[in-house]
């Protein structure tokens, strides 16, 4: 969580520092604006799993599956339909490593993954004329999960073998966050968005042969970041 609180401290002194230099005569969005934001991103999972399962040995007594956060580059594009009203496609992608937890504790890291969550909202964006522009949105994701890789220490443990396949995702998503204008066109941000997240991992082994676990991931995203207007 440190490094969640550290991107916090980073956002607000970015924004007042930006709010100090701001030109008064910042313009105010229009529709057909195209907003384009380049950000530093922290994604912090908030994952529930259900008991790891196997085909050979059923239902495995208090285990799970556990996510590690993750710092990312984040590139998102804003059409503003009106001067308030905006679509926002959000394009990132993060790695995570995936550990065993409770009773399979032990095993530590079972696999690494790589997510590409593309995400659109629609947004409301408040005093659009203003030097200090909040907004808000509520939309839908999608994440594609790829690059599965198991640990060799896992694969040793598996009887030798440990691919894994994990599940698309479609969910629910919100975000908010506040634009800070610089001059009429350059602004620096803050963001922050939740993501309805889940996916079933699929684990092919020689031991204990296939095993299942259900992940609810919902991860936080927070963000701080510069944008220009076009």
């Amino acid at each position: 969580m440190t490094m969640i609180h550290d991107a916090g401290r980073v956002a607000a002194l970015g924004l007042v520092l930006a709010g100090a230099g701001a030109a008064q005569s910042a313009a105010a969005y229009e529709a057909g604006d195209l907003l384009i934001r380049g950000r530093v991103i922290a994604v912090d999972p908030r994952e529930n799993s259900s008991t790891v399962k196997s085909s050979a040995a059923g239902a495995i007594p208090g285990s799970g599956a556990g996510l590690d956060s993750n710092i990312t580059p984040e590139l998102d594009f804003t059409y503003m339909l009106t001067p308030a009203w905006g679509l926002e496609l959000i394009l990132a992608s993060s790695e995570h490593d995936v550990s065993g937890t409770g009773s399979i504790a032990g095993l530590g890291k079972l696999f690494d993954a790589r997510t590409l969550p593309p995400t659109l909202t629609m947004q409301y964006h408040f005093n659009t004329n203003g030097i200090v522009r909040p907004y808000a949105g509520i939309g839908l994701n999608y994440t594609l999960f790829f690059n599965e890789d198991a640990t060799s220490d896992f694969k040793t443990a598996m009887g030798g073998k440990a691919s894994v396949e994990l599940n698309d995702s479609w969910g629910l998503a919100g975000n908010v966050g506040v634009d800070v204008a610089i001059n009429k066109d350059w602004f620096v941000n803050a963001d922050v968005k939740y993501i309805d997240m889940d996916t079933t991992a699929t684990i092919k082994t020689n031991a204990l042969g296939r095993l299942k676990v259900d992940v609810d991931i919902d991860p936080w995203v927070y963000g701080i970041g510069i944008g220009r207007r076009f």
